[in-house]
């Protein structure tokens, strides 16, 4: 049977258990209007026709003319009002007393018309106190009746109203039982409905659906499973320790080196949260909480070993919920941390440092000798040297001074990497550092004829600084700055406080630097591409000023645009007082 025809029948039994009651409503209430017009009608008709002789017989006693029309008119009427058992026997006594009267004239006759009067009076009253009681009874019965059948129908529709609606609700719930048992990923729920159709044909597309939806996640689960182990052996094979953290911070995969490193069981912390595990590890609490790109140190078989240490964010697409919506973000659901092994790589750079330490400190005696030959040179006690051989001599000169002071750059660089770097922080004059680098520029302002503007409080505070490496930093800006400025250009020194900072900067109007090459100026051995009349130096001012300047508590950075010039500054704290 359809759903819409069960609806219907539904309906239409409502209808008629309405109609049915109605009718038994109306039937009852028509025999108690019945039995109350019985009591109304004929019986109070004949009290009032022989209560109206009696008045007649008060009046004149029926000795008017008037009055003996008026009674037989009400005579007959009663004659025609005979009701009740034993009131025709009266009437004719009446009549009979009464025509005697009229013949006779006697006062005697009056007294049977009367008495006659009164017995259908007493027969009518007594009619009506028993038709009152059978009414009563009528009533009584009517009301238990319709007492009876409403209590009939509110069962009939009571019992309606709890199964009824259960052939529509309960398909429709274990339809939602089954959506859900499907959202669970419990692809095993069928439905069986019986009864409609309709049912049955929903029930049937869900069990199909669930079926398709199970033999998808069965190939899927072991599509997973296999490219889940596949995962999980690539990274076993990794050379480097590797685990993982999902988005809530849980540990969900390590590798055996990784555990080795850590000192952990992987069977025993897979699923822990990263925040627990890490309370109890001081080696794994640094590796997630590390931020800066420094070396880790392991010792491992009692030997130091160094680790660079990665980790990248899990990015997946984000999945809009309105299906017709296209989403373009991504979300992170997890992070991978990597610990690779640059022991090696650490090795051959020290090996690299040692070497150019060693070689820079045996080049400076060569240099320092050519310095010294090519002075006695330009004695005159020696001999003349002539225009040529001059130049000459100026060219060879200029070179042993580069030479030199690359060696000098080496030599730091060198400290600065194997960490004995070696600072005299106190507090300084940075008057003094600006007039020891101004001074060292001096002959090279001379050659290019080159203005400086130089922009300063009237007083400057003390500094917490390393002097000469400070000052070396500031000659190094303006050498810079020199060499890539025009003859009889201008060069600007600006030192400005800010809370608690003194800045240097040196802005020169060249050239100035691409933005492609601007974040790499600091890097050790970066060189920017130059158009063949600028002498280019190692590459290494940059990078050893910025970690003079940092390692004394400051800032380096540069600000330039092509075609306007560049500006380099740095600053250090100032002194308290």
């Amino acid at each position: 049977m359809k759903l819409k025809t069960k609806l219907r029948l539904g309906i239409g039994f409502l209808f008629l258990m309405l109609i049915a009651f109605g009718a038994i409503s109306l039937f009852q209430i028509n025999r108690i209007a019945e039995s109350t017009a019985l009591i109304l009608k004929d019986n109070n008709h004949s009290l009032q026709y022989t209560k109206a002789m009696r008045l007649l017989m008060d009046k004149d006693s029926l000795t008017g003319t008037a009055s003996q029309k008026a009674f037989e008119k009400l005579l007959v009427q009663e004659e025609q009002n005979i009701t009740e058992k034993g009131e025709a026997v009266a009437v004719k006594e009446l009549a009979s007393a009464y025509q005697r009267f009229t013949a006779t004239k006697k006062i005697t006759e009056l007294s049977a018309i009367k008495s006659a009067i009164y017995r259908i009076e007493d027969l009518n009253m007594q009619a009506i106190v028993s038709k009152s009681q059978r009414s009563e009874q009528t009533v009584a019965q009517a009301t238990l009746y319709l007492g009876l059948a409403a209590f009939i129908f509110f069962l009939i529709l009571f019992t309606f109203i709890l199964s009824f609606p259960g052939f529509i609700a309960n398909p429709l719930a274990l339809l939602l039982d089954g959506i859900k048992e499907i959202g669970k990923k419990n692809y095993k729920q069928r439905l069986h409905f019986k009864g409609t159709e309709e049912f049955s044909t929903l029930a049937n597309a869900f069990n199909d659906m669930a079926k398709k939806l199970d033999q998808w996640e069965n190939s899927n689960v072991a599509e997973l499973k296999s490219e889940k182990q596949r995962i999980e052996t690539i990274i076993q094979q990794m050379q480097d320790a590797v685990f993982g953290l999902d988005d809530k911070g849980n540990l969900i995969f390590i590798n055996d080196l990784a555990a080795e490193l850590l000192h952990l069981k992987p069977e025993a912390v897979l699923g822990k949260n990263i925040e627990d595990l890490s309370s109890k590890n001081g080696l794994l609490q640094t590796i997630v909480k590390k931020e800066n790109a420094d070396l880790l140190e392991i010792v491992l078989q009692q030997k130091p070993n160094y680790f660079s240490v990665t980790f990248n964010d899990i990015e997946i697409p984000e999945i809009p919920d309105d299906e017709n919506a296209i989403s373009f973000t991504k979300k992170t659901a997890g992070k991978v941390f990597i610990l690779k092994n640059v022991t090696d790589f650490k090795e051959l750079d020290q090996a690299k440092t040692n070497f150019m330490a060693t070689i820079s400190h045996e080049l400076k005696t060569p240099i320092s000798s050519i310095k010294m030959s090519l002075k006695l040179l330009e004695d005159n006690r020696i001999g003349d040297l002539n225009t040529e051989q001059k130049h000459m001599i100026a060219h060879i000169q200029d070179d042993a001074n580069r030479l030199l002071k690359i060696t000098g750059e080496l030599l730091d660089l060198a400290q600065v990497e194997t960490g004995n770097i070696k600072l005299n922080v106190q507090q300084s004059n940075a008057t003094e550092i600006l007039d020891y680098a101004t001074n060292a520029v001096s002959v090279q302002l001379q050659e290019k004829q080159i203005e400086f503007r130089i922009n300063k409080p009237t007083v400057l505070p003390p500094l917490v600084a390393d002097q000469e490496k400070t000052a070396w930093v500031l000659v190094n800006l303006l050498s810079n700055a020199i060499r890539y400025s025009a003859n009889q250009s201008k060069i600007d020194i600006n030192i400005t406080i800010n809370n608690t900072m003194l800045y240097f900067s040196v802005t020169d109007y060249g050239k100035g630097i691409e933005d492609q090459y601007q974040n790499d100026l600091f890097k050790r051995y970066f060189q920017v591409p130059t158009d063949g009349q600028h002498k280019s130096g190692s590459g290494l001012g940059l990078s050893i000023s910025k970690d003079f300047i940092e390692a004394q508590g400051g800032k380096i950075e540069v600000q330039s645009e092509l075609g306007v010039g560049s500006t380099f500054s740095f600053s250090l704290p100032i002194a308290h007082s």
